[in-house]
Parts: C-alpha cells; structure tokens; sequence
C-alpha cells in the first residue's frame, strides 16, 4: 500500500503499484528552441557548455516572451567547459538539443535544487575518470568477478554501422557544397552515409547604421572555413548516431565495495569486464536506475549508450525529416 501525505492509503495489500519519477530536468522538455526575430535559426557557437547554456538562458530563464520562464530557476557561472562547437537550432525541444550536444562533447547535464536560495540551477556536470588503468582517481570495475555486479547484459551490432559521410550543405545540383569525412575508408570496409545539411547558412546578417542614422541589415557570405567547420560537425553527430553499436547494461550490486555517489555516479567513466566473455571495456554510465521494492533497493545501470526503442528510432527519424523541411 501508498500511504499519502494525509495518512490515508492507496490501494490493497494485494496489489502491486509502479511508481516513476522524472527528474528536475525534464522541464527542459517543456520549452522549444525558438530563433531571434531576426534570424530563421538560433545559432551559436562557443565551448560546448557556454552553447548550451546560451540555449537554456534564451528559452527557459531570460526568454524574449516572459511566459515562457521557469520561475526560480538560473544558471550556474559558465565555466567554458568543453571543446568548441557550432550549432544551430530552431524550434527544437530543448533538453534534445542539450541530449545532443552531451553526446557530442561528453559534457552532462543536469538541474539542482538549492534549498538555501529557493533556486533550481541548471549547470554542467563532468564525468570523472575512474578507469582502471588511470592513477589519478580510485578506480572502480564494474565485474562479477570484483563482487561490484550481479548482472549484465551485452549487445553488439553493425546493423546501423556508418564510418564515411557525404554531408551536403546549401546550393543546387554541381553548385551544392558538399564535403567527405571518413574519405580513407574502401572497399568492404566503407560505410557511406549522406548527410542533408542544408540548412546550415551560408550568409549571416549583418546589423549597421545608415548616412540618416537609422539601423539597418543585410545579408552578407559567411567565411567558407565557417560554413565548412559547421558541416563538419554536422556530420560528425551523424556519424556519431551510426557507430558500432555496443550496449551495455548491468546490475550493480546494493551492497557492492563500490558506493553509489561516494565511488562512483552517473556521468562517471568505469571499467566494465566480465573474463567469461572476454571483455573489458572502458565506458561512461549514462544512466541510473534506483528501484524501491518490498524487497529492498536496487540499482540498475547503463554504459555509454542504452539499446534504442522503437519510440527512440522514430524520434531521430522525425527530427531528421523536419530538419529536411526547413
């Protein structure tokens, strides 16, 4: 049974009730990325973390429409975290975006409560490397035979495998820009992938004063070492979307030598290795269940990447389509 706030009770003994919680930073899935008025896309480019948080401040905590503001909710000094990336969005959802760029830069991200403040605070998180072949940081394996897992499962599959891309930008016919990475594949070892890029733009606006003193715009070229650095990650993220796909999942033992946000936590990058199978694989734990039941607490987890649902799929799959339609 449920007991509630008022004491009373929900449901029978005899029944079995599933609880979910999001977390503090779904609200982010509750805001699109809308483009200044006076440009059809929202770019940005800076260190992946100055990016996202350009994104979070425009949509969720100073928006040009009052309404669209999360009350209470700021965000953490920007620490310029990350490499340097470009990219542009319009009418995206928000938190998929930052899902994006997450992927992209390895940076995550999350929202705080401080109570002390009354603030909900949006900021970066770094995973910490935890590897066991590093010496900076007490390492954590996640195996059965360290008595740190009780369970895992693993999947490995080429089906969706890409390592070539032809990422083609704005222009028509022989006047299209397109550019290659992964061009010194061949043979049975190429993956080709075409990559529509187009819109990624090829002039910016620029804003002056007239001789009368009135402001003006006008469109003019963008730098080509600009444009092709945008294409360029575009068509790392999409390549990124098609690599060897490796999907690892375990259940971490509640009473395990290592601790659940004392020796490692999520974000953090460990050492996986089951020597029955012959693997040992170095990855990032991107996702952390914590279970209550009548029988106690556990703790399920992801590395790197959790297998695609058919829901998953369809989202990439839409979210390319109104890329095309743009």
């Amino acid at each position: 049974m449920l007991e509630c706030s008022n004491g009373h009770y929900l449901g029978k003994e005899t029944e079995s009730w599933l609880i979910k919680a999001l977390p503090l930073k779904s609200l982010l899935t509750q805001r699109l990325i809308l483009p200044p008025s006076h440009t059809s896309n929202d770019n940005k480019q800076g260190k992946a973390e100055t990016v996202m948080k350009h994104y979070v401040n425009n949509n969720a905590v100073n928006p040009v429409d009052i309404k669209r503001k999360f009350p209470n909710l700021v965000i953490a000094p920007d620490l310029q975290r990350g490499d340097t990336i470009s990219r542009s969005a319009r009418f995206d959802i928000l938190s998929e975006e930052l899902i994006a760029i997450s992927l992209l830069s390895g940076l995550g991200w999350n929202i705080i409560v401080v109570i002390k403040n009354k603030q909900f605070v949006f900021d970066i998180q770094v995973g910490v490397n935890r590897v066991a072949t590093q010496r900076i940081n007490p390492p954590v394996i996640c195996s059965p035979e360290y008595n740190s897992l009780e369970s895992m499962s693993y999947t490995e599959s080429f089906l969706n495998y890409k390592n070539m891309a032809y990422v083609a930008g704005q222009g028509e016919g022989i006047e299209r820009r397109v550019i290659t990475l992964g061009d010194n594949t061949a043979g049975y070892d190429r993956y080709e992938l075409f990559v529509d890029a187009r819109d990624v733009e090829e002039t910016m606006q620029q804003d002056g004063v007239d001789e009368e003193g009135n402001e003006t715009a006008e469109d003019v070229p963008r730098l080509v070492e600009d444009i092709v650095k945008d294409l360029t990650d575009r068509g790392e993220e999409k390549l990124s979307e098609h690599v060897q796909e490796i999907y690892m999942e375990g259940q971490i033992l509640t009473k395990s030598q290592f601790k659940y946000e004392k020796d490692w936590d999520l974000g953090d990058i460990t050492t996986e290795q089951y020597k029955e199978w012959g693997i040992t694989i170095n990855a990032r734990i991107t996702e952390v269940k914590e279970i209550y039941e009548v029988s106690g607490k556990r703790i399920e987890v992801a590395f790197d990447n959790d297998k695609p649902t058919f829901i998953s799929l369809l989202k990439r799959e839409l979210k390319q389509l109104k890329k095309d339609l743009k």
